[in-house]
């Protein structure tokens, strides 16, 4: 019975020797665990101070655009009162161009032949005293060319032509 005795103490030794050995394993687990866990408090801490800031920002954000969006619907109100104006000035510009058109063709002609009955208003007396030319002396009749236009009727039609 003394050898069952001592068998039985060697197996209670070696399971206690066991026993110690998985208890410093998870001694060493247990301290990585603790460092570990305060490192995660601090990343836990930090990232709460992070989405302070964002939502602190995020806020700031928002009566950025807030404000923007105000002033941009009072931008457009006034840009839809102008656009009223802007629509009826261009059509009596059109209308107005249309007529100015219409008038200056029916001049053209006049223009281009003017009446010979009536002397130009402009001639003073002292040309009606100047003796008349004779025949070999007068020069020759230009060949009739197209009515010069004024700068003002060129870029009239060039302003014409670019609206149509």
């Amino acid at each position: 019975m003394a050898d069952a005795q001592w068998v039985l103490e060697l197996v209670l030794v070696g399971l206690l020797a066991a026993t110690l050995v998985h208890a410093l394993r998870l001694e060493r687990a247990l301290g990585v665990l603790k460092r570990d866990r305060a490192a995660l408090e601090e990343l836990v801490a930090g990232f709460n101070a992070s989405t302070r800031q964002a939502e602190s920002g995020i806020e700031r954000l928002r009566e950025a655009a807030d404000g923007a969006g105000r002033q941009l619907a009072r931008q457009l109100e006034a840009a839809r009162g102008v656009d009223g104006d802007l629509g009826f000035l261009i059509g009596r510009g059109e209308q107005l161009a249309d007529r100015l058109d219409a008038l200056v063709r029916a001049a053209r002609p006049l223009a281009a032949h003017p009446p010979a009955s009536h002397p130009p208003a402009s001639r003073a007396p002292a040309e009606d005293a100047r003796p008349a030319r004779r025949p070999a002396e007068t020069a020759p009749e230009p060949p009739e060319a197209p009515p010069l236009r004024s700068q003002a009727e060129r870029d009239l039609m060039k302003a014409l032509r670019l609206v149509r």
